[in-house]
């Protein structure tokens, strides 16, 4: 049976005539009440008592009546919700970041689209770039952005967002190494600071050190980004750090950039997403603005 005849039913109801709830459907009353007689005729029993007075429920009318109204009500209730997504008056957006990712390209994009839509409730979990990809795989969030390199299989996916490069840093106590370009096996001997194992940036030392022949183990293991430059500022060690991050702390000679002889240490930002899975109106609008921007 056809759910249109129980919102009919429902709107003669709420009237208590067939001609207000044929105004109130766009509708034509022959057509209401042809409706009505067809719904009670499959029900099998009066639903509406018809006079000159109007409308009244019988009590089976009144039993169901007691029913149609709370659908009703729910359905209202989840067009109403439907339109407010449309509209990004609400909605929630879980991402998963990496902190490198995070200062580098994410914050002035959340800024954008936050203002652009400020009732959009954002919910930012800072991951390595392992525990992100495996926080989208359990559906914990709805996507991630994450620095590479990126350990992933369907139905993930991947899209580049924004290429970086990491440079090599020293404090002043190192500063004469700085003035001309050093080979990477001349600086072993120095400590080396970088990012925990199981992150993507000690995964991409690693793989950087590896493909110039040397063998990667630094002397000093960072928790964050954050934590590198205070560190060589110290002068603690040695460590690569995002070139972006690192500028105002070189232009402020707090600390210096070794050229090396090796090629440079290129790296990108991604998104990573599930496409099995469906996104809300809200997940796609900051996508889309990720990407397209």
């Amino acid at each position: 049976m056809t759910l249109d005849y129980y919102r009919i039913f429902f709107y003669v109801a709420r009237y208590k005539s067939f001609s207000k709830a044929a105004e109130a459907l766009n509708n034509n009353q022959p057509n209401i009440t042809r409706y009505m007689n067809i719904l009670e005729s499959e029900l099998g029993c009066k639903l509406l008592i018809r006079s000159h007075k109007g409308v009244k429920l019988t009590p089976e009318g009144k039993q169901l009546y007691d029913h149609v109204a709370v659908a009703m009500a729910q359905l209202t209730t989840g067009e109403n919700e439907l339109i407010r997504n449309k509209s990004l008056e609400t909605g929630i957006v879980s991402i998963g970041v990496s902190e490198t990712a995070l200062r580098l390209f994410l914050l002035p994009k959340l800024e954008k689209f936050h203002k652009k839509y400020p009732h959009v409730r954002l919910r930012i979990s800072n991951h390595s770039a392992p525990q992100a990809v495996s926080a989208l795989e359990k559906g914990l969030v709805d996507f991630a952005v994450i620095t590479t390199p990126v350990d992933y299989k369907k139905p993930l996916h991947m899209t580049t967002l924004y290429p970086f490069k990491e440079i090599l840093i020293c404090g002043k106590d190192y500063s004469e190494i700085a003035q001309k370009r050093q080979s990477l096996h001349d600086l072993l001997n120095i400590p080396f600071i970088s990012l925990t194992d199981g992150t993507a940036t000690h995964d991409s030392h690693h793989q950087y050190f590896f493909d110039n022949h040397l063998k990667f183990a630094p002397d000093i293991e960072a928790a964050t980004t954050d934590q590198i430059i205070p560190m060589v500022i110290h002068n603690l060690g040695i460590g690569f750090c995002p070139e972006k991050l690192a500028k105002p702390f070189i232009e402020s000679g707090d600390i210096l950039q070794i050229p090396l002889i090796e090629s440079e240490l290129e790296r990108e930002i991604c998104l990573i997403q599930d496409i099995s899975r469906g996104t809300s109106i809200a997940v796609s609008k900051l996508i889309n603005m990720l990407i397209e921007d």
